[in-house]
C-alpha cells in the first residue's frame, strides 16, 4: 500500500509509525518503507540511521530488521510479540517448581515475563519476587499477596530493565530460592547472550540463588552470541518447549544437561525429560 500522506509527516511520527511496521513484521527493505510512506529513499535512510541509533533496529543491507543476531539482542517490543505460545508452555512449567514463601528472582526477559503473569492470578502467595525488569514490575506492582523488590541500576530502554554496576552490586546483596533465566542462545553446552552488560547482570542473578533454571524456546537451541554466559551446567534444569529438534536434544543429551520438554497447546503430548 501506498502511503502518499506519509511525506507530510514530521520525522518523529512517521519513525514512530516505522517502528511499529518494522515490530509487527520482523524486517522490511528501504524500498517498501519509501513507497509505504511516500517519501525518498535518502529519507528513509536517515530514518533508519536514527532508529538504529536509539537501539530500536539494525540496518542490513537494502533494509533493516528487529530480529537478532549473534551480535544484536532485538527490542524488547519485538520480542515480546515473538514465540508467545512456546514462552507460555515453559512459563506454566516453571510456575510448578514455585511454592509459597519462596523468594525468587526472575530476569528482564520476555519468557520469564510470562512467568509474572501467571503471579497476577495470586494462586502462589505469599512470594518475594526480585527482577530488575521494568514489564515485570509494573505487572507485579499492585498484587496482594507479592512482596516486590526491584532492582536498581541505569535504565536500558532497549531491554526494559535496569543494568549496570549498581544492579549487580543490588544482586550481589542478595539470596534467593530460585533464580528464572533465559538467555538469547544455547550452544554445545554453553548459554551465549550478544551483551556484556547483560551477562554480568545473569552471572550474578545465578550466583544469587540457592536453584537455577533456564527458560528458552527452541529457536534458541543450536545458535551462539557473541558472549559466552555461563555454561550450562549451572543450571539445576533447563525448561524447553515442544518445538525442540531431535538433533538439538541429543545435544543436550551429549553435555549432560538436565532438561524437561514442556507442551504447547496443541503439541506433543506431555512433557519430556533429558539425562543429568
Amino acid at each position: 500500500m501506498s502511503g502518499s500522506s506519509g511525506g507530510q509527516q514530521g520525522p518523529a511520527a512517521r519513525q514512530a509509525a516505522m517502528t511499529e511496521q518494522v515490530l509487527a513484521d520482523g524486517s522490511a527493505t528501504a524500498a517498501e518503507l519509501a513507497e509505504r510512506f511516500g517519501v525518498s529513499l535518502m529519507t528513509i535512510h536517515r530514518d533508519l540511521d536514527e532508529l538504529e541509533r536509539q537501539g530500536i533496529v539494525r540496518k542490513s543491507r537494502g533494509g533493516v530488521t528487529a530480529q537478532p543476531s549473534g551480535v544484536f539482542e532485538s527490542n524488547v517490543q519485538y520480542r515480546l510479540k515473538t514465540m508467545r505460545a512456546e514462552k507460555a508452555a515453559v512459563a506454566e512449567h516453571a510456575l510448578r517448581m514455585v511454592e509459597p514463601g519462596m523468594a525468587i528472582l526472575l530476569d528482564d526477559s520476555t519468557s520469564t515475563l510470562e512467568i509474572a503473569r501467571r503471579l497476577r492470578t495470586g494462586e502462589v502467595t505469599p512470594l518475594t519476587v526480585v527482577t530488575n525488569f521494568l514489564e515485570a514490575i509494573n505487572l507485579l506492582s499492585d498484587q496482594r499477596g507479592i512482596h516486590l523488590m526491584a532492582l536498581g541500576g541505569d535504565y536500558d530502554p532497549l531491554h526494559s530493565s535496569f543494568l549496570g554496576v549498581s544492579c549487580v552490586e543490588a544482586v550481589e546483596q542478595l539470596r534467593v530460592d530460585v533464580c528464572f533465566a533465559s538467555t538469547s542462545a544455547v550452544h554445545r553446552g554453553y548459554a551465549y547472550h550478544q551483551e556484556q552488560h547483560i551477562v554480568s547482570v545473569k552471572r550474578a542473578m545465578l550466583d544469587a540463588a540457592a536453584r537455577n533454571v533456564l527458560l528458552i524456546d527452541h529457536t534458541k537451541l543450536g545458535r551462539v552470541a557473541l558472549h559466552r554466559v555461563v555454561p550450562l551446567s549451572r543450571f539445576d534444569t533447563v525448561l524447553v518447549d515442544d518445538g525442540a529438534s531431535a538433533e538439538a536434544l541429543r545435544d543436550l543429551d551429549e553435555h549432560k544437561v538436565r532438561y524437561e520438554v514442556c507442551a504447547t497447546k496443541g503439541g506433543h503430548d506431555g512433557n519430556r525429560t533429558g539425562a543429568t
